[in-house]
């Protein structure tokens, strides 16, 4: 069993109800290792960080080679396993969804987040069987390959409104039906709500977490198996940024930086 083969095995057993993931996103190599270095048992990629670093909006607008080469670099710097979120797949047909899927795993990748929001201006989700259909290639592509990829399948009915719980359990069971391992639920941060999807989804429960979510110990007594802080660690890397620009423009003052990570452990960091 090689390398790669056993890091998606690990990766498949730490999603556990009840002792939950948690997956603080990372979007650069220095944001890898700095998850890294602070006790993360796996490392996570964020969609929008990522197209942001590289000067692009999130929603499907990055292309497929660009966001490879960022998974490659990530899973170059950090030994754990890394899942990268892959938006929708980055291609129209389900051939193109396959080919993304063999170069996220061609770059180490042992999970993926496929999501079923649509970002072209038509309905705000694909339908179930186009989504079903795109996941389907998604578990091909991984056996053909030989790896026992974590497939993620991310349900955007309670974060754009497109449905409540009876759509988001519907959506999941089909999903997984289609081969998906887990169901990823942002938008879902009511404890009620959650219990009800822990309890109706026959699989490892992912929520998004931040300012006003519960904590994760109370997540963990949910029944909550994954805890993704999602693209909330790039926000305020770059509100860091953004007021420090604003200090130093209008008072000449540089108080914004004063807790700034010391430039020695960054650099040793990447030293590797």
């Amino acid at each position: 069993m090689n390398d790669h083969h056993t890091r998606a095995l690990h990766f498949r057993s730490l999603h556990v109800p009840g002792e939950p993931l948690v997956l603080v996103n990372a979007w650069d190599a220095a944001s890898a290792r700095i998850v890294a270095s602070a006790g993360a048992r796996a490392v996570a990629t964020t969609s929008a960080g990522v197209a942001w670093s590289l000067g692009t909006p999130d929603g499907d607008a990055l292309g497929r080679d660009t966001a490879v080469d960022l998974v490659r670099r990530i899973t170059a710097a950090v030994s754990l396993p890394v899942t990268a979120d892959i938006e929708s797949g980055y291609g129209d047909t389900v051939d193109e969804v396959a080919a993304t899927v063999e170069a996220v795993l061609a770059a180490g990748a042992v999970g993926v987040n496929v999501e079923d929001a649509r970002h072209d201006g038509a309905v705000p989700l694909r339908p179930v069987d186009e989504q079903c259909a795109r996941l389907a290639a998604v578990r091909s592509a991984a056996d053909r390959a030989g790896v026992p990829l974590y497939v993620n399948a991310r349900i955007d009915t309670l974060l754009r409104g497109a449905g409540g719980v009876p759509e988001t359990v519907a959506r999941a069971r089909a999903y997984l039906d289609a081969g998906a391992d887990g169901v990823f639920v942002p938008g879902a941060v009511d404890p009620a709500t959650i219990a009800a999807l822990v309890a109706a989804i026959p699989a490892p429960l992912n929520v998004m977490a931040g300012p006003g979510a519960p904590a994760v110990p109370e997540l963990a007594k949910l029944g909550v198996a994954r805890v993704s802080l999602g693209s909330s660690v790039a926000q305020a890397a770059y509100a860091v940024a953004r007021r420090a620009a604003e200090e130093a423009f209008a008072a000449g003052t540089y108080g914004g930086l004063a807790d700034a990570l010391d430039y020695g452990t960054l650099n040793e960091l990447m030293r590797g």
